[in-house]
């Protein structure tokens, strides 16, 4: 299939799988694949493509050493896109547990659709059945759509290099990324290097469809916990005067992760719940997402230094894209755009301003611009318990290729199983935020995390 072909093809059908032989078409589409992926930017670490006989040696060759795992994903039984698993030679007893993700890519015309997760989501799966305890990647700077999907997936930053790579005439910083797998069903034998040795069961060549995250909502409003109708200040219910002890309840009920807004904040343009916020850091194990009020570098950096993982970025999104620029730069994998539409039109000043931009056309701005994530809220659903707005949240998620977490108007367990159907098909969904259901009881975290996971 051409390259132009394949860009105009529908969504179709995605999967990954590791491959221990390669026939002669897929060799072709996988040469096609790292090319194409080359050419934009990154294949296999190479910065311009090698002769056609020399890439079809090094790809075969891949499958002819023991300590290498050669993953593809599939669009409609074609291969458009690679990742590895690199393990330590049997030698390196003291990080048999480890292993590394590689020469992970795909190509450009096979984007937006969300086979870069349903191939991440395959590695993760055979790490663990192949004993892996840690698995570590390095990235450029430059990726941002790679280190939103990895940060998204758990991965931690924990290093920067600072002479990285040399690409397109300047030096490029690498960060390094780990992550934890924890127990796996591998057993530990009196030979570390035994341990990841098992060959995956056959469920690696079925269909990936990753988790979805629950963010608890904890909104913001002269210190207490409060949840709005349509972002209408006036419309505010008061559910805890106590937000760290309600951060406290999320995380002891099985939440990985909260939603911190400063209401106030979002209507002044500068941080007003200070205290209520430090409150939630103190008492919240998780990682925090905060938004609202934050529209400097400064605001930024203060509060991820304070201990936020990551900082929403709403109404600066549309009127200084270059400070999310910025932003994304100085913080990788930190900065999330919070994207709140009236019916399909960017709302802006905590949600009192309607501007003619189009929501689908600010998130591909954003990602662009480097941010981590998007988070849509469709304002006429937020509060109002009648379900998310999930062809449009969808249809955003299809537009980009970075995780679209999906808010607004959940208010019974069905609404969460019918976003976790819609991310099947649209796999760029990575998470929803909850808020009055929680508080009002209409679900429970039990039955959420049970559906999203």
């Amino acid at each position: 299939m051409s390259t132009d072909a394949r860009r105009a093809a529908p969504q179709g059908r995605l999967t990954a799988e590791r491959v221990n032989r390669l026939n002669d078409d897929d060799l072709s589409a996988l040469c096609e694949a790292t090319t194409a992926a080359i050419l934009d930017g990154g294949g296999f670490g190479w910065l311009h493509p090698p002769p056609r006989q020399e890439l079809e040696r090094y790809l075969r060759g891949l499958l002819l050493v023991p300590e290498r795992s050669l993953f593809v994903a599939r669009l409609d039984g074609a291969i458009v896109g690679a990742a590895q698993i690199a393990r330590p030679p049997r030698s390196n007893e003291a990080q048999a547990m480890t292993a590394q993700l590689t020469g992970f890519y795909v190509a450009p015309y096979a984007r937006r659709r969300g086979a870069a997760r349903v191939l991440a989501e395959a590695v993760l799966r055979s790490a663990r059945h192949l004993g892996c305890k840690v698995l570590n990647c390095d990235v450029r700077e430059t990726q941002t759509a790679a280190l939103s999907l990895f940060r998204s997936l758990g991965f931690e930053h924990w290093g920067t290099h600072p002479y990285y790579a040399r690409a397109e005439g300047r030096t490029v910083r690498g960060l390094f990324l780990t992550l934890p797998l924890g127990d796996t069903p591998a057993k530990t034998t009196a030979s570390p290097s035994a341990a990841v040795r098992p060959e995956p069961v056959e469920p690696d060549r079925q269909p990936m469809t990753a988790s979805l995250t629950l963010y608890p909502a904890i909104d913001l409003k002269d210190g207490a916990c409060v949840r709005l109708r349509r972002g209408e200040m006036e419309d505010a219910t008061r559910y805890s005067d106590d937000p760290g002890a309600q951060a406290r309840a999320f995380v002891d009920a099985g939440c990985e992760r909260l939603h911190v807004v400063d209401l106030n904040g979002a209507f002044a343009g500068r941080s007003t719940n200070a205290s209520a916020i430090e409150a939630i850091l103190a008492n919240a194990r998780v990682p925090v997402q905060l938004g609202g009020g934050i529209r400097n570098m400064a605001a930024i950096e203060r509060w991820l230094t304070a201990g936020v993982d990551r900082v929403i970025l709403g109404s600066v999104a549309v009127k200084d894209p270059d400070l999310v620029r910025q932003a994304a730069r100085a913080f990788p994998g930190r900065i999330v755009a919070g994207i709140d539409a009236r019916q399909g039109r960017v709302a802006t000043e905590g949600w009192a301003e309607i501007s003619e931009l189009d929501a689908t056309e600010l998130a591909r701005r954003m990602e662009d611009a480097g941010v981590a994530a998007i988070i849509f809220t469709e304002i006429t659903r937020d509060g109002m318990l009648e379900g998310l707005d999930i062809p449009q949240t969808a249809a955003l998620a299809r537009a980009v290729s970075i995780p679209v977490i999906a808010s607004g108007g959940v208010g019974e367990l069905s609404h969460l199983q019918a976003l976790r159907d819609a991310a099947k098909d649209a796999p760029g969904i990575s998470g929803v935020i909850v808020g009055r259901a929680l508080y009002d009881g209409r679900v429970s975290l039990a039955d959420a995390l049970r559906v999203l996971r």
